[in-house]
């Protein structure tokens, strides 16, 4: 049934007020990106939508790269971004798409190999489609030929077997699993894994107590293949849970059930895995299953894990997505419980060094080592999702090496050498908000929306700048250069960054303040949130025009929030939804206007909508039952039955 003829509970907001420091923040930033945005694609962009770059690329890694740098188009027209943002995040895609096609990367418009902390940052511009236009057919068709890569039904990319339930490599995609590496695969690559630890313990061309790695080393990068070949790119590795969002994302579509049971089937497997070993996470199984099958039975030592330079890190994170991921689609918070496991584990093993409590992140041949203090972050996400108490404790049993009430104007997408820092994406604030939402930091809608403005400000003059200019990177020379570039473009591996590094396109702030929530994991997450805005009379995604919401407080029955129309003449229409997929229910609202008259409005529906007068708002505080709705990209005004069917090919055996 379609839900256009739908009847959405309301209140009408009349009672004037005078405009909020918070608001008229949240509107400079969409006005500001509404123009940074068509000056960021005319900036790097031939004419026809190509990126200037190179004639060639020549191995497996980079893909991921242009995605991530224009993946906030689509992001930020999901929370108001005009309908040019849209129409650039569709050009972009799609010319993306086309160019690393044509250098070799990306075959039948998906990574033909690699790995999915890679497909992970990659995909998260498709993911953020869904919350777009998601009536589109061309991402629901794609959705499902993504998601037949990864279950068994697409015969030219065999990743998954469904017997042993493993992906068959580290390295997968469109072409199916890599089960052998070539000189060719990592080769643009070697200059950034230079800067790394060794995979390997036993390399005879490298003393492993180097902490750097030469990959550079012809003799070095010869011994590393031949040792990848041998030990790690068969079998199944952790970093693969990353492969559950996209699952979730074409469930989000179509509903259809195979696609939830494989999710929450792969994450229990792992569960097994680590049971088997004595409750640790193993880092490597083998096609059969076995764990250290390849790898003289040592459970560690595979394809990004507890030996690889990342270490605990690129175990936990790809392990709290997929936690998540099936907390969203089946409301069984045992589903955390994997990942919880883990960070109790790493706690148990913590150790005094110097007056502070380190755990370790790495397990070598000789035990657990590089002791360092936990990273509070992937703890966090686990409690957005649980709200619980236990979750709690763990994150405040952590101890805390930095101000954690910092609110941070992020230099780079990575680590930030100068800081020590973590802001992939320009993500830096998952920290300060958590403090938010614990009571801390009272003006933190306004800090953390200044930051925002200020961080546009200095994207937008680093762009204009001539180091921006794209054709001038190959001469790059950091002495010289007129702004300082958060990594080194004469380095290959990095200056296929360089785009992310120039954009002007962040919006943390912004993005905190409406979702409820932290920004996604930047490797694979999907844009989880307690609320999600629309536009009532557009009848599209994202918030109204002179409109401005803030979500200030969080628990797991109830939500309250901010909301304000800055404009003096015109009314406008906010549709909120709980859940950024629709998977919590609304039960009632409290509603405050300004003059401070309240009434209490029951709705027990995933939708309300408020009528915002010229000048006014409110406070909404709103009880809700969580993870009590199978998600959706479905809108107010649009059902699944409302969307056109995938297109049905012929078979591809009929072609042989």
């Amino acid at each position: 049934m379609s839900n256009s003829s739908k009847k959405i509970a309301s209140v009408k907001v009349s009672a004037p007020h005078s405009n909020p420091k918070w608001a008229k923040q949240e509107r400079e930033i969409i006005a500001k990106l509404n123009d940074a945005a068509v000056e960021f694609v005319a900036r790097y962009c031939r004419p026809d939508g190509t990126l200037i770059w190179r004639d060639q690329w020549g191995s497996m890694d980079g893909s991921d790269d242009p995605y991530e740098a224009f993946m906030n188009l689509a992001l930020f027209y999901s929370i108001g971004g005009n309908e040019r943002i849209y129409e650039l995040a569709r050009q972009m895609w799609d010319m993306i798409t086309w160019q690393w096609t044509q250098y070799g990367q990306i075959h039948r418009e998906f990574d033909g190999y690699y790995d999915w902390m890679h497909h992970g940052e990659g995909m998260l511009y498709f993911y953020f489609f869904g919350l777009t236009k998601p009536e589109s057919l061309v991402d629901r068709q794609r959705a499902q030929s993504f998601a037949n890569m990864y279950n068994g039904k697409d015969p030219q990319a065999p990743n998954y077997d469904p017997e042993h339930k493993v992906i068959r490599s580290p390295l997968n995609g469109s072409r199916g699993p890599r089960l052998q590496v070539t000189h060719e695969d990592w080769q643009t690559h070697r200059t950034v894994l230079d800067d790394y630890l060794a995979p390997y313990e036993d390399l005879k061309s490298h003393d492993f107590a180097n902490k750097r790695c030469h990959w550079s080393d012809d003799a070095v990068y010869a011994e590393i293949l031949e040792k990848m070949n041998l030990r790690m790119n068969r079998g199944d590795v952790p970093l693969n849970l990353n492969a559950t969002t996209l699952m979730t994302h074409g469930y989000m579509y179509s509903h259809d059930d195979s696609l939830k049971q494989w999710v929450t089937d792969y994450l229990n497997v792992w569960h097994d895995r680590a049971k088997a070993n004595n409750g640790i996470l193993p880092d490597n199984v083998g096609l059969t299953g076995k764990i250290g099958e390849y790898n003289d039975g040592k459970w560690w030592g595979g394809y990004y894990g507890w030996r690889w330079p990342h270490g605990y890190t690129t175990l936990i994170e790809p392990l709290t997505n997929a936690s998540m991921n099936a907390v969203l689609l089946t409301g069984d918070m045992k589903n955390l419980d994997l990942a919880r496991s883990q960070e109790d584990f790493i706690w148990s093993l913590r150790k005094d060094v110097d007056g502070v409590t380190k755990s370790p992140m790495k397990h070598f041949d000789t035990g657990w080592d590089d002791f360092r203090m936990v990273n509070p972050r992937n703890m966090i996400y686990i409690w957005t999702t649980s709200m619980a108490d236990e979750d709690l404790a763990r994150i405040d049993r952590m101890p805390r090496g930095s101000d954690w009430n910092e609110i941070i104007a992020p230099g780079v997408s990575g680590l930030d050498g100068k800081t020590g820092h973590a802001t992939k994406h320009y993500i830096a604030n998952t920290v300060s908000w958590f403090q938010f939402m614990r009571g801390e930091i009272p003006d933190y809608p306004e800090r953390i929306l200044d930051m925002n403005l200020t961080l546009i400000d200095n994207q937008l003059r680093k762009m204009r700048s001539k180091t921006g200019t794209p054709r001038d990177w190959d001469n790059y020379d950091p002495a010289t250069a007129d702004v300082e570039v958060g990594l080194d473009l004469r380095v290959d591996g990095y200056q296929i960054h360089a785009w992310q590094e120039f954009n002007p396109v962040y919006f943390e702030g912004l993005a905190q303040m409406i979702f409820g929530g932290p920004m996604h994991i930047s490797h694979g997450g999907l844009q989880h949130g307690k609320v999600r805005p629309f536009d009532g009379q557009k009848q599209r995604t994202g918030l109204p025009d002179d409109v401005a919401m803030i979500v200030e407080k969080v628990s797991a029955t109830s939500v309250e929030m901010q909301v304000a129309n800055i404009s003096a003449n015109a009314s406008r229409n906010l549709v909120l939804q709980a859940g950024t997929f629709g998977e919590h229910n609304f039960t009632k609202v409290t509603v405050t206007q300004s003059d401070g008259k309240s009434e209490d409005i029951a709705i027990n529906d995933k939708w309300f909508k408020i009528e915002l007068g010229p000048n006014s708002g409110a406070t909404l505080k709103f009880t809700l039952d969580r993870y009590v709705n199978s998600p959706t990209y479905e809108t107010p005004w649009q059902s699944r039955n409302d969307w056109d069917a995938v297109i049905k090919g012929r078979p591809a055996a009929n072609f042989k």
